[in-house]
């Protein structure tokens, strides 16, 4: 029998929300949520720390979208003026080994000087970045440290059906039980996973279901062995509202 041919799917645009609406919140993530979005700071500066897909960009987006931040990627600070780039709520993304270090010492002080706060986002704490400037070293012991470690199982499958829900792909809440329960405990694998699946369905005309799940993780992203209770249409344990 010939084998049914397969559309051609398009790379289109996603409309991924990064709103404080979308981020979902649980005990894996709410004491980093709670401090990030409060209204006053222990300190000026607040280190958010977790590793590659751990969230740390969508919460940084919900701290400067409640807080009016201009966002600056860290790489970026050496080519802007400390004094210009100042407000009064500022995130630094992905800072680490390697980042000017003068540049970023005199950005926190003109923060600091106009009575506002910093968000600086990191995959590691700053004691692991070899820094070199003795003043940078004590502005960033005076900061508050907070980690965002990876996903429970409760905010992967919310983290995946909303992966799926901002490509208008409509999953069975089973299915994205079954991906949460088996997959690497990364934000950034959910998305690479849930491009595949969709990139696999469309090119089939089929919708995602269990085995087209199951033979995308064993092609290519390490499948693991089967869990019980997740047969033939059964309801996902922990369905994210």
């Amino acid at each position: 029998m010939a084998e049914a041919p397969r559309q051609l799917p398009l790379s289109l645009p996603i409309d991924a929300a990064h709103g404080r609406d979308d981020y979902v919140v649980t005990a894996a993530n709410r004491a980093a949520f709670d401090l990030v979005t409060a209204d006053r700071w222990p300190a000026d500066v607040l280190l958010l720390i977790g590793p590659e897909g751990a969230g740390k960009t969508h919460l940084a987006a919900v701290f400067a979208e409640a807080a009016g931040a201009r966002t600056v990627a860290a790489s970026d600070l050496s080519r802007h003026d400390p004094l210009a780039l100042a407000a009064d709520a500022i995130v630094v993304e992905d800072a680490g080994e390697g980042v000017d270090e003068r540049a970023l010492f005199h950005l926190l002080n003109a923060v600091r000087q106009r009575g506002g706060r910093c968000l600086v986002t990191a995959r590691r704490p700053p004691a692991e970045w070899r820094i070199e400037l003795a003043d940078l070293a004590s502005r960033l012991r005076a900061a508050t440290p907070v980690e965002l470690g990876q996903p429970d199982d409760r905010l992967l499958e919310a983290v995946v059906a909303k992966l799926f829900a901002d490509r208008q792909t409509t999953v069975d809440p089973a299915v994205v039980g079954y991906l949460a329960r088996r997959m690497e405990r990364s934000f950034t694998y959910a998305g690479h996973l849930v491009a595949e699946l969709d990139r696999e369905a469309l090119a089939a005309k089929s919708p995602i279901t269990r085995a087209l799940a199951g033979s995308v993780l064993a092609r290519g992203f390490g499948a693991e062995p089967e869990l019980p209770g997740l047969d033939g249409g059964a309801s996902a344990e922990n369905n994210p509202s």
